[in-house]
């Protein structure tokens, strides 16, 4: 008996189709469209075909930035991914105080991030902030908006306060999925905590991780408006990452066709790259499977 295939579950994600229709094919397809043209004004078009393309290729301000999100992502994800899986390892398991510790924890994601820039700005500050005034009253030279070392560790300690619960709470979630039994079995074996880690916990969090990581890399690759806020970009061009360079030619300069020759470019490279990182990790995972 051949089976009839029922369609009309196609209308129960209609909606959630035309949502994303308007939402991201829309917007995307008018990039493309102002990628491939150029304009003088008065809604009147040019075709350019691939020259901003090739302009933003041979820009050493594009190149620039990337090298500084590209050194950004890395050093939040070698510093967020480590901490957020030791602030895990240490949480009580259960009771009050793992509650109270999950509510804590969940505290610096509930903040928007605009509000979360302006926090930082006005904590940072020589003449009212208590970093900046504490940091100035022990003789330590700070001023994120002069010195670069300054504003990069500003903005890095800054994502690092906002960000690491998102990886402690999942990696908590892996913790909280191991039986009981395991960890029973390693106590008869007397295995080291080490060990415990090594062949149990780390394992079993690879999936979260994974998850995690790639989180993690995608919003700190697109991170705008902290480290504007802060930093507005600077000093100089020390922290114009992607998106505030971005921003600063599509807005700033209104240099349109280059800009969504930019836009589409790094939508491509966040693609690439969470590509290579899903692989990498599902590899991972696969093995130690």
């Amino acid at each position: 008996m051949e089976k009839t295939v029922n369609q009309k579950a196609w209308f129960l994600i209609l909606p959630v189709l035309i949502l994303v229709a308007f939402s991201a094919v829309i917007p995307l397809m008018t990039v493309v469209n102002y990628s491939v043209q150029d304009t003088f004004g008065q809604n009147v078009f040019f075709w350019a075909g691939l020259e901003w393309f090739a302009e933003m290729l041979e820009s050493d301000r594009m190149w620039d930035a990337l090298g500084r999100q590209l050194m950004f992502s890395a050093i939040i994800l070698v510093i967020q991914v480590p901490l957020g899986v030791f602030v895990a390892l240490n949480m009580p398991k259960s009771g009050f105080w793992s509650s109270f510790c999950l509510v804590l924890m969940s505290l610096p994601l509930l903040i928007p991030w605009n509000v979360v820039g302006t926090i930082w700005q006005i904590f940072g500050r020589v003449d009212i902030g208590l970093l900046g005034y504490s940091l100035d009253a022990l003789g330590i030279s700070y001023n994120y908006t002069q010195n670069t070392f300054a504003a990069w560790a500003t903005i890095i300690v800054m994502d690092v306060w906002h960000w690491t619960s998102l990886v402690a709470l999942l990696a908590f979630a892996g913790l909280k999925s191991i039986p009981d039994a395991y960890y029973q079995a390693a106590k008869i074996d007397q295995a080291s905590r080490w060990a415990v880690f090594r062949y149990i916990e780390l394992p079993k969090m690879m999936g979260v991780l994974m998850i995690a990581i790639l989180l993690r890399f995608m919003d700190s690759f697109m991170i705008y408006t902290e480290p504007f806020v802060v930093t507005g970009g600077g000093p100089g061009n020390a922290t114009t990452l992607l998106s505030i360079d971005l921003v600063k030619m599509a807005l700033g300069q209104f240099d349109l066709g280059p800009a969504a020759a930019f836009s589409i470019m790094y939508y491509l490279v966040i693609l690439l790259i969470s590509y290579v990182f899903y692989t990498v990790m599902t590899t991972i995972e696969k093995k130690e499977g």
